[in-house]
Formats: C-alpha cells, sequence, structure tokens
C-alpha cells in the first residue's frame, strides 16, 4: 500500500523530463557545437624545441615540460643545434614553441627570398627570458687580451644552426677581423668544450644564460680564463640588439673570490617564440610557465625584471601582452586550467542559451499538462464509444447487449483504476470515474424513466 502511494505526487518526474526532453536535448547540442566551434580546446601536445646537450636551453626546457605537466600538457623537447635551427624548425611547423635569441631574425637568417618581415608574419614572441651572455673563453696560454689578438687563432664557434657563428661574425666585423684570419671549428658545446680542455682549440665561444652547466664548469677551470669586453658599451650602440652586462666579482663562489674582477660582458636575449596559429590558452599558459621558471633574481637580471614584452624584435602575441598587462585570466585563479578554459570559452555561449531559455521555458509547462491530462482524458474516447453503442441499441436494450456493455465498462474501469497522475491532477482522474460510474448506472436501466443526458456530451 505504501509502495503504491509512493507513486502518486505532487509533479510527475517522468512527465516533466519527456516535456522538457526537446528543450534539454536542443541546449546539450547547442553546447556540444559550441564546444567544439566558438573555439577548439587546447591541444594537450607540445613541441619544444631547446638546444644542444648541456646548455641552458635543454635545461630550461626540462622545467617548461615539467611546468606544464601539472596542467596535464605533454611537453616534447627537440634537441636542437640552437637558436637559428630552432627558428627554422617554427617556420617549417616542425616545432610549436622554441627559444630563439635576439639577433637570430636579421639579415639572411632565414636565406629566404621574401625577406624577413613575410617570414616573421608566421610567428609571435611570447616574451624575453633572460639575457644570454656571449661567454669567450680561452686558454691562458692564448694569451688573447683584446678581440684582434685572435688572429690565428684557433676558435669554436659551433655550428650554424646555433646562432653564435652569425653573431660574432658582426663583431669581428666591427673589430675589422675577417673570418679567414682566424681558424674557426664548428663543433657543438660538449665536444669543444672537451677539445679545449685538451689543449687542442685555443678558444671557444658560447650564447648561453650562466645556468648552462658548461659556463658553470669553465668558470671555475685553471687555466681557463673569461674574456673581458670592456668596450661592451660601444657594442651595444653598433649592434642595437645586444645589451651590456656585467659578471660581477665572486658572484661563482665568493668564498674563493671568482671570478676575480668584474667582466663585462656583451648579451643578445633569449626569447620564447611560437607560431602564429597557436592556441591562446597555451600562450598564457607558457607565460604562467616562463614567470615562475625566469621571474626570480639571477646573475643579471633583477627581481621580476624577466619574463618581459621588451627586449624582442618580434610582435608580442595579443594574448602574452594581455598577461604582462593584467596577469592571468580571472577564471584561471580559482580553477583548473582546463576547467577555467571550458568556461572562458562558454561563456558567451551560456549567455546566449539564457536568452533562448526563457522562450522555451514557456512551452514547457503547457506540453507537461497536457501529457498529465492525456493520461486521463484518452479513456473518454473508449466510454463515450460504450455510450454510443447504448444509444444505437435503443431504448430497451436487451440483456445481451447490457451485459455486453457492462463488461467493456469494466474492462475500462480497471484500466483507469491503473492510472497514475500527480495529485494536483487528481480531480480529473476522479472525475472520469465518476462518468464511468453515470454510464454504469444508465446501462442498468436506473435511469430508464427519466433519461439524463450524455454526461460527455455537456
Amino acid at each position: 500500500m505504501r509502495a503504491r502511494l509512493q507513486n502518486f505526487s505532487i509533479v510527475s518526474l517522468r512527465d516533466l523530463v519527456v516535456a522538457s526532453g526537446p528543450t534539454i536535448l536542443m541546449v546539450a547540442a547547442a553546447l556540444l557545437l559550441a564546444y567544439w566551434w566558438v573555439d577548439p580546446a587546447p591541444p594537450r601536445t607540445l613541441r619544444l624545441a631547446t638546444g644542444q646537450e648541456n646548455s641552458a636551453y635543454e635545461s630550461f626546457g626540462k622545467q617548461y615540460a615539467s611546468q606544464l605537466a601539472r596542467d596535464d600538457i605533454k611537453v616534447t623537447l627537440q634537441p636542437t643545434l640552437g637558436s637559428r635551427d630552432n627558428l627554422q624548425r617554427l617556420l617549417a611547423g616542425e616545432a610549436d614553441v622554441a627559444f630563439v635569441q635576439s639577433g637570430s631574425t636579421d639579415g639572411d637568417t632565414m636565406n629566404a627570398d621574401d625577406g624577413d618581415a613575410a617570414q616573421r608574419q608566421e610567428l609571435v614572441s611570447l616574451g624575453s627570458l633572460f639575457t644570454e651572455p656571449v661567454w669567450l673563453f680561452l686558454r691562458e696560454e692564448a694569451r688573447v687580451t683584446k678581440l684582434t689578438d685572435l688572429r690565428g687563432k684557433r676558435i669554436n664557434l659551433g655550428p650554424e644552426g646555433t646562432g653564435v657563428p652569425r653573431l660574432l661574425r658582426q663583431v669581428l666585423d666591427a673589430n675589422g677581423i675577417a673570418p679567414p684570419e682566424l681558424q674557426i671549428g664548428d663543433l657543438a658545446n660538449t665536444p669543444a668544450t672537451v677539445e679545449l680542455l685538451a689543449g687542442r682549440i685555443d678558444g671557444l665561444v658560447f650564447a648561453s644564460a650562466p645556468e648552462a652547466p658548461l659556463i658553470q664548469m669553465l668558470l671555475q677551470t685553471p687555466g681557463v680564463k673569461l674574456f673581458d669586453f670592456a668596450q661592451a658599451e660601444a657594442y651595444t650602440r653598433r649592434l642595437p640588439f645586444l645589451t651590456h652586462v656585467v659578471l660581477p666579482r665572486g658572484i661563482v663562489d665568493l668564498g674563493r673570490n671568482i671570478p676575480a674582477q668584474d667582466y663585462h660582458l656583451i648579451a643578445p636575449t633569449a626569447t620564447l617564440v611560437a607560431r602564429e596559429e597557436i592556441h591562446p590558452a597555451l600562450v598564457g599558459l607558457l607565460v604562467k610557465a616562463a614567470t615562475s621558471i625566469h621571474g626570480g633574481a639571477g646573475w643579471f637580471q633583477q627581481q621580476g625584471q624577466f619574463p618581459s614584452p621588451k627586449y624582442t624584435e618580434i610582435p608580442v602575441a595579443p594574448e602574452a601582452a594581455r598577461y604582462y598587462r593584467d596577469g592571468p585570466p580571472f577564471m584561471q585563479r580559482y580553477m583548473s586550467f582546463w576547467l577555467a578554459n571550458l568556461a572562458e570559452r562558454l561563456w558567451v555561449v551560456v549567455v546566449a542559451l539564457t536568452a533562448l531559455l526563457i522562450p522555451l521555458s514557456k512551452i514547457v509547462p503547457p506540453i507537461y499538462v497536457w501529457r498529465v491530462r492525456s493520461r486521463v482524458y484518452r479513456w473518454y474516447g473508449e466510454l463515450r464509444a460504450i455510450e454510443q453503442a447504448l444509444e444505437d441499441a435503443g431504448l430497451e436494450p436487451v440483456d445481451t447487449v447490457r451485459k455486453d456493455l457492462l463488461r467493456r465498462l469494466d474492462g475500462l474501469e480497471d484500466r483507469v483504476n491503473h492510472i497514475s497522475v500527480p495529485l494536483a491532477y487528481a480531480d480529473e482522474l476522479y472525475r472520469l470515474r465518476s462518468h464511468i460510474h453515470l454510464v454504469r448506472e444508465r446501462i442498468r436501466g436506473v435511469q430508464e424513466e427519466e433519461p439524463a443526458a450524455s454526461p460527455l456530451a455537456k
């Protein structure tokens, strides 16, 4: 009995769901369409071109992979020769993001016929990350005190893909030194360091952040000295993409006073560059990672100096500029990356759907009422058919006709007794039962003396 009573409620959930079903399906379809059409979801993989083994680019690349893994973005690191190689991979579509050295996009870097301006249209900067001093390490026996002393020396500039050879050629040209006057090597950083320590070359050149393991090692290696660019300020005037930085005395090891003097260095700037079609959400995520990795104080930078939209010759992506100006998007401050991204992509659609739901909400109630009442009204057709059969039988139907009509009426009443309607519409059900009772009485001849009008004809 209790289970039977639970079938009656104020509202029929089943009818409500069915009545609102088309509306729910329309809204769900619109949301699904918007999810894919308004702005595609960010990819879960990213290709980052880094640099040579034991380079700062390689070290930082691993940190970016670790940072983005926290937001379920898998970063595939691509070891490369260096800046120019990275730039070519970006333009070829073989990498999504890469570390690029300032000055790499000048002149004939890309060897393209259309010029750098056309090529840069495919790339955007996500900000400058750190300065990359030019480290010219020499064996003390080489006795080099000025760049002109490099004539005839065996100097390793590294592979062309690093960007260092072109940079040094510009520096040498500023000093009136032609490349053929040197014995130039093109070994990668690690084998070149081995050659230097073995005494088979006189010097080597890196352009790297001081965090690179080879830089740290060579700064503390006896018999190897760092060249002091005493004219560093003049170089920055001749080559605008360079900045003048100072390696302070004792910065490597205060106790052992390494280095024993201040060193003036010239430094391009490392920039995080991406292809123009990179997903906007990933731009903010990369800038956030860059802030975490490069935002602290260092040997050549103050707290908060990097990353920065400055010091870059490639146009800054609008999303990156907005991040530097306003900080992370509002929702990403309080939600996970993927949840915030979904909300940011759909909020415009939600507003539009809200406007759509207002008229749709006026359709659902009438449909609901019709469904509940139709459960009762559908039986009036059969009741009217029984009553019509009685009328066709005449004023005094035979007993067999009466019995047949009563049997049909009993079957109808039994089915009606199993109807379940919300309590708010119980009066419709009881009205149907009373009409069934009236027709039964008429069939039994209770109203023969004064036939009443059909209860269904009213």
